[in-house]
């Protein structure tokens, strides 16, 4: 196991990620022809849409042999709409390979990755990638990981030349110049001496890693204070203590389609990143008493593993799975989430697309089962003797809603089938029949990831529909405090249901999310004090503003009062659910909408246009920063003023603007 390293390549799209996963598979033996995403040839792109449309979709999984060590890699979505595929596969790695684009350095996505691997506490190096384009600049790069990530990058491989004269990298450890040989796609990497005025580029930067390596190693600040280059075996055991803790980050430069620098990364890789017995035991609970159990990395502990990906495949469900300890060699395994027991059909190693049927699953490893049938994203497999419940995967709310019927009559009821299992897959996606129109809307991460969805439907499922336009999905929360109290008393049969409800609605931080708190004296049944919060959950559906599910409301139940001899559960959900209505009417319910973090490139010129147009939009601009022609713009704007944004920035930048839309924050809808 202390050869295995289980990671994964993110980055913001058109980064280089995919290029960079093909000469991965290329170098490693694992294929025997580069694919090209520009051809839309490359392995790790399957799908028929991300070989249409160049980008990638849906994470992909496989597995690699590099020096003697095992790398089990995947392969994630740039584009924010399909951020679900980052966050799942964050939850279950162990360490993180991150692509920055040479020119635009750190952008708008890099940020959303950095801050859930943060949370994830998962070690990271960085490939400044695409050093031969214009506008590369290596120390350009370095800078946007310390301004805007607050990170302190460690560079070991760095760039020689830039743009059409890069031509090679330095590796500051060993001190050599790295060359790569065209003739075979850059298969062979040859060292040699440094020449001319390498020797003093190599000079510069060995200066500034031992700098930054002297604040975290006396060893190594003693050498660089007495002028000394330390032996590079030490500065290794540095850079791979510090980056396992999280306090600096290695970073490599290359250029992945001209074949350059790729080798370096498997090697760091291997040096820098964690095998599943350097990060910490996986803990969690013990789905029947609470009680904290704790799972090493080890085939002699019970079995434990996390279901982090479900993917429908030609009529049969795959269940993604990562084995954080034990030995599953078939039979029976316990859904610890569902308390179900389940029975998979077999345990496939995944490339890609392909399958390759294993007898075992052993700790450290990602595999998939089939035949689970309850087992959903975020489920806990365990042994059933020695049950262990990990903590759950969360993702995003959906932020863009369409709606959605079958173009055939006959079609309705498979219409439903197929969105469940589109759901069932997708945790960012969802579903639901509206009760006043009878529309059924579908809601998902963006325009793009729903219309995605849609293909899907029609191609993979022979399905054909109707889209309506898109729409905003709304929320509500209250803006002062309120007290009400509710009596629900009424005789069905022979049994009288009463019980009367006080309780408090108070706003609560924006994106705390809602909380429901009992602060109720004396002796209350526990089913009666259950049954209250489940009265105050089910009223978070639809509050009282507009019917839109509430959000960011704290709510503090003050009395229960229930018949001591035959307490109505019933009674006392619907008294809390009229008691939380009631006080959310006094506390001055308002809409929210979602705000999208907007980051937009444009010519100089037309800087003034785009913020012109922006503010038009009721769009907060946060900063700019300019350079090579281009300047960046970050602005705030409400999701509902985005629409047909693509078409309106090309206009007024005669198609030279890009621009990149992140979800921030749910706000009160401007006036």
């Amino acid at each position: 196991m202390r050869d295995i390293r289980n990671f994964g390549i993110f980055a913001h799209i058109d980064a280089g990620k995919t290029t960079l996963s093909e000469r991965i598979l290329y170098y490693t033996g694992r294929t025997h022809k580069i694919g090209e995403v520009h051809d839309g040839q490359a392995v790790m792109d399957w799908m028929r849409q991300e070989q249409e449309r160049g980008i990638t979709i849906t994470a992909a999984t496989t597995r690699v042999e590099w020096k003697g060590h095992r790398l089990n890699l995947i392969d994630t979505p740039g584009h924010v709409d399909f951020t679900v595929e980052v966050e799942r596969s964050l939850r279950v790695l162990d360490g993180a390979v991150v692509v920055l684009e040479s020119v635009s350095g750190v952008q708008p996505q890099t940020e959303t990755i950095w801050r859930q691997a943060n949370r994830y506490g998962v070690p990271r190096i960085v490939f400044v990638n695409k050093m031969d384009r214009v506008g590369a600049d290596f120390d350009r790069c370095l800078a946007s990981l310390r301004e805007k990530l607050g990170a302190v990058p460690a560079p070991v491989v760095t760039p020689l030349g830039a743009e059409d004269g890069f031509r090679g990298c330095l590796d500051l450890l060993s001190g050599e110049v790295l060359e790569w040989d065209d003739a075979d796609l850059g298969a062979t990497m040859r060292r040699r001496a440094p020449e001319g005025d390498e020797a003093g580029e190599l000079e510069g930067r060995r200066e500034a890693l031992v700098e930054v390596l002297a604040d975290f190693d006396d060893a190594v600040a003693e050498a660089f204070l007495e002028g000394r280059w330390p032996d590079p075996a030490d500065l290794r055991k540095v850079l791979r203590r510090e980056t396992l803790a999280g306090r600096l980050v290695p970073v490599l430069a290359g250029s992945a389609l001209r074949n350059k620098g790729v080798q370096p990364v498997l090697d760091a890789v291997v040096d820098y990143l964690p095998s599943p017995l350097d990060v910490p035991p996986i803990r969690g609970v013990h789905p029947d008493t609470g009680a904290e159990e704790v799972r090493k990395a080890s085939e002699k502990e019970p079995f434990a593993a996390l279901a982090f990906k479900i993917q429908q495949e030609t009529g049969r469900k795959l269940t993604y799975v990562r084995v954080y300890s034990g030995v599953f060699k078939g039979g029976r395994v316990y859904n610890a989430t569902r308390h179900k027991v389940e029975k998979p059909a077999a345990v496939l190693r995944l490339h890609a697309d392909k399958k390759e049927r294993e007898v075992e699953a052993r700790a450290g490893d990602i595999i998939a089962l089939t035949g689970l049938k309850w087992t959903v994203t975020g489920d806990t497999l365990c042994d059933q003797d020695h049950p262990i419940l990990l903590e759950t995967i969360a993702f995003a709310p959906p932020v863009i809603s369409v709606a959605i019927e079958p173009q055939r009559s006959q079609d309705e009821g498979k219409l439903l089938e197929v969105l469940g299992r589109l759901e069932e897959e997708d945790p960012s996606f969802r579903h639901e029949v509206n009760e006043e129109t009878g529309q059924t809307l579908i809601s998902g991460m963006g325009e793009l990831h729903l219309e995605v969805l849609v293909r899907r439907m029609e191609e993979d499922f022979n399905l054909p529909v109707h889209v309506g336009r898109p729409q905003v999905v709304y929320k509500e929360t209250v803006e002062a405090a309120a007290e009400a109290e509710a009596t629900f008393d009424r005789t069905l049969g022979d049994k009288r249901h009463w019980a009367t409800v006080r309780l408090r609605v108070a706003p609560a931080e924006r994106g705390a999310g809602s909380r429901v708190h009992l602060e109720v004296p004396g002796e209350i049944p526990d089913a009666a004090a259950a049954a209250v919060e489940q009265g105050v959950r089910e009223a978070f559906l639809s509050g009282e503003f507009g019917g839109y599910p509430v959000e960011d409301v704290a709510v503090d139940v003050l009395a229960i009062e229930v018949d001591p001899e035959n307490p109505s559960e019933m009674a006392c959900k619907v008294a809390a659910n009229q008691a939380f209505r009631e006080a959310s009417r006094k506390a001055r319910p308002v809409q929210l909408e979602p705000i999208m973090r907007v980051q937009i490139q444009v010519p100089d010129e037309n800087v003034g246009d785009v913020i012109g147009d922006l503010n038009a939009r009721r769009g907060e601009v946060q900063g700019m920063s300019a350079g090579a022609g281009i300047t960046e713009i970050e602005a705030l704007v409400p999701l509902r003023r985005m629409f047909g944004y693509s078409t309106d920035l090309r206009s007024k930048t005669q198609g030279r603007g890009t621009f990149q839309m992140l979800f921030e924050r749910y706000d009160r809808v401007a006036e």
